[in-house]
């Protein structure tokens, strides 16, 4: 096609042709369709391109984004995925303390060690259930297992899941039998309790191995949270229903070793993520501000009644319910945190311009890479302001 102008009525600009908006005085059109042409109107067409673009936010030079839009989706998961979070980690630390009760051999530990196995096998069952409901069906749990891939959090969590409730069951059944199947028990509540402390922690890595800028910026913090969290929740648990003296003095201690632990990774995520203050904004404003002071109120006052002498059986359980409300306000609190953060137009771009985030990956030095991204964001906003005059 030597001049592709002849080709169009003469009332037809030809740098507004059928959409393409080919200017054929610098550019031809050629190949299969080079030679096609469209009877609509390139008014119309044109018209409602320039009506979308006008409607869009006009750019902000000290602080521009993509029109105002979040440029991340926030997180679709439902109610069933922070309420497997904090069964999945209570499960997990039961089996922990289990495991750990066996090494010990200690007699008057025995009820104690056959009430993890069996919260274990029990919540095993309602977090694999959770999960499938999350997914809408049973098939796609199990295609996950179709493969063993150490990089991906959320294969290895399905593989952790799996094997938590088969060495938890097998753990159930036979450790109170004799001869090679006692054995055969002790050997997989063993086996059970190293399970439990991926469970316990593993969703704190899956929820930090994500590009959400605020979950990002804490993901050293969060699988210490979701850990720590884990070991509260437990304590709360035998709080409740948990009588005899050896078995509550043990679980007390790690209930508040727990509570304390929680606390301070709390403080952690919050620092790291307010590294970047547009990142950490979700933390002191809005609803997300008031759940978080929430579930870390909760958590301390359960610390406080839980440190008291002489406790009677109501302070216990009175510690047992602030304890399990603010950890699982705190499950709750993380995931609310993420849809806000992604909400944000703003957080992403800030986290990037502060040389965080994906650009930590980058191997120039930041100081050099500043100029240059400066030099082609003023180049956009230019351009995109020579398309609005032309529209």
């Amino acid at each position: 096609m030597s001049n592709m102008a002849t080709r169009y009525p003469d009332s037809v600009d030809p740098t507004r042709t059928d959409g393409r908006d080919i200017n054929c005085e610098v550019a031809e059109l050629s190949g299969e369709a080079g030679s096609q042409f469209i009877s609509r109107s390139t008014d119309e067409h044109t018209g409602s391109i320039a009506k979308a673009w006008n409607a869009l936010p006009e750019p902000r030079r000290d602080d521009p984004t993509y029109y105002d839009r979040p440029m991340l989706q926030e997180p679709v998961w439902e109610w069933a995925i922070p309420l497997y979070y904090y069964i999945g980690g209570l499960t997990g630390a039961s089996l922990v303390l289990s495991a750990a009760a066996q090494l010990k051999q200690a007699a008057a530990l025995d009820l104690l060690i056959q009430r993890g196995h069996r919260i274990g096998f029990i919540g095993s069952l309602v977090s694999g259930g959770l999960l499938i409901y999350d997914l809408g069906k049973p098939s796609r749990f199990l295609n996950m297992l179709r493969v063993f891939r150490p990089t991906s959090p959320m294969n290895m969590g399905a593989w952790i899941l799996s094997g938590t409730g088969a060495s938890a069951t097998g753990a159930l059944l036979l450790r109170q039998r004799g001869g090679l199947l006692g054995n055969a028990g002790g050997f997989l509540g063993l086996i059970a309790g190293v399970f439990g402390i991926g469970l316990s922690t593993y969703t704190g890595v899956l929820v930090a191995n994500s590009a959400i800028p605020i979950w990002q910026e804490s993901r050293k913090a969060l699988p210490v949270l979701f850990g720590s969290s884990a070991l509260a929740s437990l304590g709360c648990t035998f709080d409740i229903f948990c009588e005899r003296p050896e078995a509550r003095r043990i679980t007390n201690l790690i209930g508040n070793v727990g509570r304390a632990a929680e606390l301070m990774a709390g403080m952690a995520m919050e620092r790291h993520a307010s590294a970047v203050p547009r990142v950490g904004r979700p933390f002191k404003r809005g609803i997300s501000a008031l759940m978080w002071r929430g579930a870390a109120f909760l958590t301390f006052a359960s610390l406080v009644v839980s440190t008291l002498p002489n406790r009677s059986r109501k302070s216990r359980i009175a510690a047992g319910l602030l304890g399990t409300a603010g950890s699982l306000l705190l499950r709750v609190t993380v995931e609310h945190l993420g849809a806000v953060s992604a909400r944000d137009a703003r957080a992403s771009f800030h986290q990037q311009r502060a040389g965080r985030g994906a650009a930590e990956l980058k191997k120039s030095p930041q100081a050099a890479d500043d100029g240059t991204d400066a030099a082609r964001l003023e180049s956009s906003l230019d351009l995109l302001g020579d398309q609005r005059r032309l529209l």
